[in-house]
């Protein structure tokens, strides 16, 4: 019998992660989801044909694996009601939360998994870090795994402290892609193109970029196999580096990775 598998949340991280079950073989019977919001439950019903309720203490009785799937200040409120049998898996997405706060509201007798997925998995094309206490059995590891890796590849960190950091590279990281992308786009509007030719090229470029890096090659080898020497991409490659492109990104990073630590000490005190 398939472990059965409740969401305390039915948004849209979730609901990547529903379809991305049922995607890789698990049953609708097997997931349950606690929406209280009557209009995004009956979609989730309708779309998915899991089980949905308005509270949760029923969601998870019997549950192998809890999902925390809502916004961190609501998280709190919504562990209150629950009960999760001991040895649940308890799986949390919920970004600045962290186990000591999940140990207090729900007991020190379930397996704590603390991740942070970021928004392409919404496309089954996120990227996860995952961290749990060096206590947690292998099959507990195991389980959360499984549910996020529907989503994306899966990456274990070896300190919860680390969390930070992947919410600057990769949590954050789609923003820095988007930004990139509409500076191209500027850029290119600048040397005499029409805005929608600009768009369309610069989009174009980091959708087939993004396609090669995910090759067994490494960027910094595809970099150079794309720069000629005495060529444009040499030129372009060269300004940027003179720039301090590297400086500007490790300390947008390190701006991103002190706000995200900063945002966890705020909603442990709150907590």
């Amino acid at each position: 019998m398939a472990a059965t598998i409740a969401f305390i949340g039915g948004g849209n991280m979730a609901a990547s992660l529903i379809g991305g079950l049922l995607a890789a073989g698990r049953k609708a019977t097997d997931i349950r989801v606690a929406e209280p919001v009557a209009v995004r439950a009956e979609w989730l019903r309708t779309t998915y044909g899991v089980t949905v309720g308005a509270g949760g203490s029923e969601i998870v009785e019997g549950a192998a694996a809890v999902v925390l799937a809502v916004k961190p200040q609501q998280l709190r409120a919504a562990c209150q009601s629950l009960a999760p049998s001991v040895g649940t898996v308890v799986v949390s997405i919920a970004a600045g939360i962290r186990l000591a706060s999940l140990r207090q509201w729900l007991g020190p007798e379930l397996h704590y998994v603390r991740s942070m997925p970021n928004t392409p998995a919404l496309l089954g094309a996120g990227i996860t870090g995952l961290y749990a206490p060096p206590e947690t059995p292998v099959p507990a590891r195991q389980l959360a795994e499984n549910i996020l890796n529907t989503a994306g590849p899966c990456v274990w960190l070896e300190s919860e402290a680390q969390m930070d950091a992947v919410t600057a590279l990769s949590g954050s990281g789609p923003a820095y892609y988007f930004l990139l992308t509409e500076a191209l786009r500027e850029a290119g509007v600048g040397l005499g193109l029409a805005p929608d030719v600009a768009a369309q090229l610069a989009r174009q470029t980091f959708i087939g970029a993004a396609r090669m890096a995910d090759g067994s090659e490494d960027v910094s080898q595809l970099r150079i196999n794309v720069t000629s020497k005495g060529g444009t991409t040499e030129a372009a490659i060269a300004q940027l580096e003179s720039a301090g492109l590297r400086t500007i990104f490790a300390e947008a990073l390190g701006a991103a990775a002190a706000r995200s630590k900063a945002l966890g000490d705020q909603l442990s005190k709150d907590t």
